[in-house]
């Protein structure tokens, strides 16, 4: 049976700084338990422009400027120092402006729940207009706007306000009168993760050729789930995503796993490939508003900029094997277990050493491990360290006791296996899966042949069950042969109906 391939993949950041302070819930918190903080008054002097969050070399790797290894190059911390040529779009996809992402929001809502101010939207409409994804369709949907009184009275009604550059310019309104679950607020983050992966599977399809209507099934792997009173995390944002994009032969489901979802989603969608269910399948996720500014004191306290100021997304396509593309390797799984336990040997043991005693292979067997990406200069001053690193040593730690690496190698294995971090603290966004754009690369036209992706989550976030979570996949280079499928030819078909015949009269004379 053949395995499914990774055959495209597509990465957004949007630069929400407004975001920060009144969707964010470090912020919103802060602002509720104590409004006059000096933490809150020296937000607005830490808040990059769109200029240096372009420039910021781990957000020019996400969009794919740069490779993993050329951001390794490059001293650390990478804050502060402008990368050269840094540009909006790169080979996975962009960093979008805030103002745009409004506009985006708009065009998102099928329920007439946005409210944009007429001036704004005029003078944005047209930078909207010249983005080269964005349809006369969805343009003209965008209507004139409303006068910004008619705003503020909505928002005193409890709509969640929008802002740009610390200026009300609109507003999401309530989806029902009393449903908790269909609130001004959620109704916000929910079409905040619906616009951003739009955008994310919008780039994925136009920057690969891809034929949208080739889309059988979407797998939407976000953190943030939709429904109503009857069922809070009914969804569906994949179809909503799918019907966004113009993916009119595609249906589709959430998956929710917190950090780990995207490498659940990814061997599900490689699974249901494989098994012949369907032909192309897109993982895709957007944002979460929540996370935006989540160490945002941390950062402030050591006179940084507030890091945490994009939301995230992604989009991957796995289609059905073209000897080609890298090979998802389902037979080969990490998982954590209910019975695996907490300690980090043991998750790390789950996930890296038992599928690779699985498939007959060494630790160093794998070129690339891609682990929780998260970017350093995020997490070192909130006191997180090094989150890659940190995983790299403890794989090389294994391996060592494993008899598989010499300790002289443990200061060299994380170059050599491992990357450095660029992902936005986003959840799910660091989780493995920013990689799988290199991966194609790296396992066509480059010099490697193995890659694992690791996803770990926190499920005793949910308050129901301590338990960690996890699952890992392999990735490998295409062996370039492809089985044919068990098909009968029309001149078979033939001569099995003839020998049917002759055999059929042969009876009938015998008797």
């Amino acid at each position: 049976m053949n395995n499914a391939v990774i055959k495209a993949a597509g990465y957004v950041l949007v630069h929400t700084q407004d975001m920060i302070m009144h969707n964010g819930t470090t912020q919103t918190v802060e602002m509720r338990n104590n409004p006059e903080s000096e933490y809150l008054k020296a937000v607005p002097k830490h808040l990059r422009t769109f200029e240096e969050v372009v420039n910021y070399a781990p957000n020019q790797t996400y969009i794919g400027n740069m490779t993993p290894a050329e951001l390794g190059e490059i001293e650390k911390p990478w804050v502060g120092v402008d990368v050269p040529n840094a540009d909006r779009y790169g080979k996975f996809g962009e960093i979008m402006p805030q103002e745009e992402f409004i506009l985006m929001l708009k065009t998102a809502d099928v329920f007439d729940l946005v409210m944009i101010e007429k001036a704004f939207l005029a003078g944005a409409k047209n930078q909207y207009a010249a983005h080269k994804l964005m349809t006369d369709e969805e343009i003209a949907g965008l209507g004139e706007g409303f006068e910004i009184a008619a705003i503020e009275a909505a928002v005193t009604e409890h709509a969640e306000a929008i802002y740009h550059n610390e200026k009300l310019i609109g507003c999401v309104k309530k989806a029902h009168d009393v449903d908790p679950n269909l609130n001004a607020h959620v109704m916000f983050e929910n079409l905040v993760v619906k616009a951003s992966g739009v955008l994310a599977m919008k780039h994925l399809i136009a920057d690969n050729n891809i034929n949208v209507e080739d889309i059988d099934y979407v797998i939407e792997c976000s953190e943030e789930a939709c429904g109503d009173m009857n069922q809070r995390g009914g969804g569906n944002f994949a179809k909503a995503i799918a019907e966004a994009v113009g993916a009119v032969n595609a249906t589709g489901s959430d998956l929710r796993g917190f950090c780990a979802a995207p490498v659940h989603a990814l061997i599900s969608a490689a699974s249901l490939v494989k098994a012949g269910t369907y032909k192309n399948v897109v993982i895709v996720a957007g944002g979460a508003t929540a996370k935006l500014g989540m160490n945002g004191k941390d950062h402030v306290k050591k006179e940084l900029p507030i890091l945490e100021d994009v939301l995230g997304g992604f989009a991957v396509l796995v289609s059905v094997n073209d000897g080609v593309n890298p090979v998802v390797r389902t037979e080969f799984v990490g998982r954590h277990t209910v019975g695996t336990g907490s300690s980090p040997q043991a998750v790390i043991s789950s996930l890296i050493t038992a599928p690779l005693d699985m498939a007959g292979l060494k630790i160093t067997d794998v070129d690339k491990y891609s682990v929780e990406m998260q970017n350093p200069d995020i997490t070192k001053p909130a006191g997180a360290g090094d989150v890659p690193e940190a995983n790299y040593k403890m794989i090389a730690a294994i391996g060592v006791k494993r008899k598989e690496l010499e300790r002289a190698d443990l200061k060299t294995f994380g170059l050599k296996h491992g990357m450095q971090g660029w992902a936005p603290t986003q959840g799910h966004i660091p989780s493995g899966v920013p990689y799988l754009g290199f991966a194609i690369d790296d396992l066509t036209t480059g010099d490697l042949n193995r890659a694992m992706i690791v996803g770990k989550g926190s499920l005793f976030l949910g308050r129901m069950t301590n338990l960690f979570d996890g699952v890992s996949v392999m990735v490998e280079r295409n062996p370039g042969q492809v089985e044919e499928e068990a098909t009968v030819s029309k001149e078979e078909v033939n001569k099995m109906i003839a020998e049917a015949m002759r055999d059929f009269a042969k009876h009938m004379l015998a008797e």
